[in-house]
């Protein structure tokens, strides 16, 4: 069975369009909705293969990630754990193609990654493609991980991976896109074999980007603590 973990935040003209793709796409597939938006989605508990969990306040996407990969681990029948975003930047239409690959190469890990060769980015703005470039430069400089794209969260992990993740990342002081760098340090460091497959990210077209300025800090201040708190731990 596939479990596809779906983190959203004011989510609600994308997501029930995003499950009707997915479900049309792929055979046996368990969704886990992490929605931290203030009102609940009550209609998402009646669909049979969706387990819906409200938090109801924003406590960040990596934290969202790990609750829904908690949650897949209860069903013994998961065996890939898949976390993609709500708003459409992660086509449905990659799943397969990316899930044979992920089979086809024993990985534990896979990255759909926006910075291999035949990958694209559609509609970004200029200052993201900026952002977006440092922060993946930055995060390859201090973490040491051979990787290119640290913090795009259309992510593969096999049950081992996944397991592994709760049990090293649950409790961890990161919080929001920091825990995706944390993540790839944390399966790196362990010989979790890992790989990239290229994608198409597209920028939404339907609601409004969760980055904002703070998150961006938070992040840059997040990578540094991780890395110092990397050398603290080899010496």
């Amino acid at each position: 069975m596939i479990c596809i973990i779906i983190p959203t935040y004011n989510e609600k003209e994308n997501i029930f369009k995003l499950i009707e793709e997915i479900t049309k796409l792929i055979e046996n597939v368990n969704i886990v909705v992490v929605d931290d938006s203030v009102d609940k989605l009550d209609a998402l508990k009646k669909i049979d293969n969706v387990s819906y969990i409200h938090r109801g306040s924003k406590l960040g996407r990596g934290s969202a990630v790990l609750e829904g990969i908690k949650e897949g681990l209860l069903k013994e029948k998961n065996k890939i754990f898949i976390e993609m975003d709500a708003d459409f930047s992660h086509d449905p239409k990659e799943l397969k193609k990316n899930i044979d690959y992920f089979q086809k190469e024993n990985l534990n890990f896979l990255i759909a990654s926006r910075y291999v060769e035949g990958s694209k980015i559609i509609n970004w703005p200029l200052s993201r493609h900026l952002l977006s470039k440092f922060s993946n430069f930055l995060a390859k400089f201090l973490l040491k991980v051979p990787i290119n794209d640290y913090t795009n969260g259309f992510r593969f992990y096999d049950k081992n991976a996944a397991k592994h993740v709760i049990k090293k990342c649950e409790y961890s002081k990161s919080t929001g896109f920091i825990l995706l760098s944390e993540i790839v340090l944390e399966l790196y460091k362990n010989n979790f074999k890992i790989s990239e497959i290229p994608t198409i990210f597209v920028n939404r077209v339907r609601g409004e980007s969760k980055v904002n300025f703070n998150e961006i800090l938070n992040s840059f201040i997040g990578l540094v603590k991780l890395y110092f708190s990397t050398k603290i731990n080899k010496n």
